[in-house]
C-alpha cells in the first residue's frame, strides 16, 4: 500500500524490484485498484504512525568491519501479495542484534508490522529474538484486526530466515518448508499450517487463513486445512488423555523412585518439550532428589530473562498436577 503512482511508472520504496516485475504490477493494480483505496480496518494509532512514519526502514550496508556480519532473511512474494525482507546487524562475538533495518511490500500492517518487528529485537541476543512471537508483534502494535495477523507472522518468520541464515540453516531446508503442500496458491505447507495452530491456539479454518493466508486463494485447500485442525485437536486429546491416565493409574500407590523418575521424563517429553521447542528451546531431565527434579534448560530458553516462569509455569506446574504436588523444578 506504500507506494508511489504517475502515469508511467510505479516505484514501491520499501521494497527493491525489477522492471519486470514493476510492469506486473502496474497492471496488476490497474485492473485491481483496491490498493488504491483506503481500507476500512479498524487499526490501533501504533499502526497508524509506524505505517506512515515507518522506523528503521531500508537495508543495512556491509562494510566488512571486524566482529560484525551483515545478513537478511526473505519470506513471502510480490505476487502473493506480501513480501518482506529483513536485514540484521549482528556482533558475532556475542551474537548481539545491533540494528534491524526492513524493505517490505505489503499492506498498513505489513509495513507497521516489520517497523515494530525491528524495535522489539534490537539489542536482544540472536536466542533472545528467536523467542519473538508474531503475538509478541501484534501487542506492541496494540492489537492487529485478526485478517491481518498473517503480517505479524511473516515477520516473525523472516526474523527466523534471517537467523537460520546467519547461523548456516539454509531456509528451503527449514523443517516448517518441508512436508505436503496444502495451499498451492500461496505454497503453505503442510507443517508450517500446522505450527501456526499449535503456536496459536487457532481453531478454524478461517483463523488459519487470516494467520498465513493458507485457503485464501481458490479454495480448494479448506477441506485439507480442516482435516489439519482436526488431527492437531485430536493428536491434543490424545497425549493429555493418556497422560491422564496414566496419572490416574498410578495415582492410588505411592510411586517408587523409578516409577516417579520415568513418569516425569514421560510429561517433560510429551507435554513440556514441544511447546518450549517452538519457542525455538528445550529442557532436559538431569536428576531427581526427593521431590526435587532438576533439569538443564537448552536453547533459547538458556538465557531467556523469562526462565524463571518457564521452569515455575510451564513446567513445575505441569509436573505437579500429572506427576506429584509436592514436586519443586530448580535448574542446573
Amino acid at each position: 500500500m506504500n507506494f508511489e503512482l504517475n502515469s508511467s511508472l510505479i516505484t514501491f520504496p520499501h521494497l527493491p524490484i525489477s522492471p519486470t516485475q514493476n510492469s506486473k504490477l502496474k497492471t496488476i493494480l490497474l485492473i485491481h485498484p483496491y490498493p488504491l483505496q483506503k481500507a476500512m480496518w479498524d487499526y490501533s494509532e501504533k499502526v497508524l504512525d509506524l505505517f506512515y512514519n515507518p522506523v528503521n526502514q531500508g537495508a543495512i550496508a556491509d562494510l566488512n568491519e571486524p566482529d560484525i556480519a551483515v545478513v537478511y532473511g526473505e519470506v513471502g512474494s510480490i505476487a502473493c501479495g506480501d513480501a518482506l525482507r529483513l536485514h540484521l546487524k549482528i556482533q558475532e562475538s556475542e551474537e548481539t542484534i545491533l540494528d534491524a533495518q526492513f524493505q517490505t511490500f505489503g499492506c498498513t500492517s505489513a509495513i507497521a508490522s516489520s517497523s515494530a518487528l525491528t524495535e522489539i529485537i534490537k539489542g536482544k541476543t540472536l536466542d533472545q529474538a528467536l523467542k519473538t512471537t508474531n503475538q509478541d508483534i501484534a501487542d506492541y502494535l496494540g492489537g492487529l484486526p485478526e485478517a491481518k495477523m498473517h503480517c505479524s507472522v511473516m515477520g516473525q518468520e523472516a526474523l527466523e530466515a534471517a537467523i537460520y541464515k546467519y547461523r548456516g540453516i539454509e531456509v528451503e531446508q527449514h523443517g516448517d518448508d518441508d512436508g505436503t503442500l496444502i495451499c498451492e496458491c500461496y505454497g503453505i505447507s503442510e507443517p508450517r499450517i500446522r505450527r501456526v495452530i499449535i503456536e496459536n491456539d487457532l481453531t478454524t479454518v478461517e483463523q488459519v487463513t487470516n494467520y498465513v493466508k493458507a485457503g485464501g486463494g481458490c479454495g480448494s485447500c479448506l477441506a485439507g486445512i480442516e482435516d489439519l485442525l482436526i488431527e492437531v485437536q485430536q493428536e491434543r486429546a490424545t497425549v493429555s488423555a493418556r497422560v491422564a491416565a496414566e496419572v490416574a493409574e498410578v495415582a492410588a500407590t505411592p510411586l517408587t523412585p523409578i516409577q516417579k523418575i520415568n513418569l516425569i521424563q514421560q510429561v517433560l517429553t510429551e507435554e513440556v518439550r514441544p511447546l518450549l521447542i517452538a519457542d525455538g528451546g528445550d529442557v532436559e531431565l538431569f536428576d531427581v532428589s526427593g521431590d526435587v527434579v532438576k533439569v538443564s534448560l537448552k536453547g533459547a530458553c538458556g538465557d531467556c530473562d523469562s526462565s524463571t516462569a518457564t521452569l515455575k509455569g510451564a513446567i513445575e506446574t505441569r509436573l505437579q498436577d500429572r506427576v506429584s504436588t509436592t514436586l519443586t523444578v530448580v535448574a542446573v
